[in-house]
């Protein structure tokens, strides 16, 4: 696979000094010979421009990885010279697009700006169609495949660097939320690799831990009683997790948001905005990742969140307005037996990371729950960052999970540390 995609790579570049239509032609002919079955590229903003590849990895239905290149180019289909290089995995109910590119102002598009050259993937999962999914290959979305994954696509995006960027440079692996667990056992399984074949020089895990301390055993019994239970569902026949609540909670906000809300059960006689607020601003209440864990912070008011206070609502309307219709249920229960630690799946021990490694986290999100887990790796170069805009007895409204990618704060107090670090490393 490496060879055919690094022959592709060869090809884009050699189509360089061709007229823009015939550059389209070739690469369009030659993708379907090596089993990428569509190249796309967008403008973002600037010269600033979103390149898209899916590759065939499989016969499933939904066997396909969305390969992303968000980068700077001097002319079409031609990046300008990059000081380095990231690959991003999103995290749940969301696609590299919808965390990483919610429009011109988003984490990946400033760091283009700055001359990263930002990579991204999108896990299988994303591939169901809304209507009628076929999710008869759901059931292998586990831990191993999506490892496996991750190495394809790294392989790709080096491929194409040695060309376009003459740069064999290994990649930083970024993760947001369960992108993150995956970018720690990920680093975790290439340290077994010779290094030769490994891709990943150094890993961010944004907001997240896959570890906890021994004195959060309340939250470690969480993830180790919703394992047990994704586990059981998939053995009834169980095998995706639908995003129906995030996707109608962000619809109905944005369409109607003063609409009494038709998810009565879970705010009574609230309105759309409402639930959307509920959702985001006090996320603790159905995924207690920590005490006061939200996906935003909001503003309260008794206790009610009212607004939100720092990213704008329509952009995080948009964000659940537009999840992937389901999820792999397989991912969550590896991924959450794993952080249980009672019966791991796989053998991935922290122990064995010993690329650099840079944490960030928001004091409303995982916050401080999340400096454990890089006390457990064996690298010597460990940078953390936790965010906290509030005294501590105002974190239920301090900034959440989701600020990190979308309030009009992250670029200062997030992405400006992150870009000052990806320089030095």
């Amino acid at each position: 696979m490496y060879r055919s995609l690094l022959g592709f790579a060869v090809l884009v570049a050699a189509c360089a000094t061709e007229p823009q239509s015939a550059r389209e032609a070739d690469v369009a002919t030659t993708t379907q010979a090596l089993g990428v079955t569509s190249v796309t590229r967008e403008h973002v903003a600037g010269d600033v421009y979103h390149y898209g590849f899916v590759l065939r990895v499989g016969d499933g239905p939904n066997a396909q990885l969305h390969v992303h290149r968000v980068v700077r180019e001097r002319a079409p289909w031609v990046p300008r010279h990059t000081t380095g290089a990231v690959m991003m995995m999103h995290g749940d109910f969301a696609t590299f697009s919808t965390n990483f590119v919610p429009g011109p102002s988003g984490i990946a598009p400033w760091l283009a700006e700055r001359s990263i050259d930002v990579w991204g993937v999108d896990r299988r999962w994303t591939q169901a169609t809304a209507t009628a999914p076929d999710v008869s290959d759901f059931d292998a979305m586990g831990i191993t495949q999506e490892l496996d994954d991750i190495a394809a696509a790294l392989t790709f995006a080096r491929g194409v660097r040695v060309v376009t960027d003459a740069s064999a440079d290994r990649l930083t692996l970024i993760g947001f939320s369960r992108g993150g667990e995956l970018a720690y056992f990920y680093a975790s399984r290439e340290a077994t690799q010779p290094a030769a074949q490994r891709h990943v020089k150094a890993i961010v895990p944004l907001d997240v831990y896959v570890s906890l301390a021994p004195a959060d055993e309340d939250l470690r019994q969480f993830f180790c009683t919703s394992a047990e239970f994704e586990y059981a569902a998939l053995a009834a026949g169980f095998v995706d997790s639908p995003n129906d609540l995030q996707i109608t909670a962000g619809r109905l906000a944005l369409t109607a948001p003063g609409d009494q809300t038709p998810f009565q059960g879970f705010f009574p006689g609230g309105t759309n905005r409402d639930v959307m607020l509920a959702f985001v601003g006090q996320t603790y209440r159905l995924f207690p990742a920590s005490p006061r864990y939200h996906l935003i912070a909001p503003v309260l008011d008794g206790g009610v969140p009212i607004g939100l206070r720092t990213s704008p609502e329509r952009v995080v309307e948009t964000w659940l307005a537009n999840a992937p219709p389901t999820q792999s249920m397989r991912e969550s229960a590896d991924t959450d037996a794993l952080t249980c630690g009672d019966a791991p799946p796989i053998d991935v021990p922290l122990s064995r990371i010993r690329v650099p490694l840079l944490l960030i986290a928001a004091a409303g999100g995982y916050g401080e729950h999340a400096l454990y887990s890089t006390t457990l790796v064996g690298s010597t170069d460990v940078t953390t960052l936790v965010i906290r805009q509030l005294p501590v007895d105002r974190e239920a409204e301090d900034f959440g999970h989701g600020d990190l990618l979308f309030s009009p704060d992250a670029p200062a107090l997030a992405w400006q540390p992150l870009l000052l670090w990806l320089r030095a490393h």
